[in-house]
């Protein structure tokens, strides 16, 4: 099972975990180090309501409403 957890790293190179981790046996892991503020701002609540919002998106109605917008590009 491959699992994402963030992490910070101080200047010893300690890593500190954002959240408990619980593993049956110890295990491998990459660290990736990355940028010190991140690029882009992520809508944690856009991404979680993704999926419920796309039976809505994804209806043969929606598709209808829109077809004027796709026959101008």
């Amino acid at each position: 099972m491959i699992r994402t957890i963030e992490a910070t790293i101080d200047q010893k190179g300690r890593i500190k975990l954002s959240e408990p981790v619980k593993l049956p046996s110890s295990c491998r892991a990459l660290v990736m180090i990355l940028e010190e503020k991140p690029l882009i701002h992520v809508n944690e609540e856009a991404i979680l309501s993704e999926e419920a919002l796309a039976e809505d998106w994804n209806r043969p109605e929606e598709d209808e409403a829109w077809q004027h917008l796709q026959e101008a590009q």
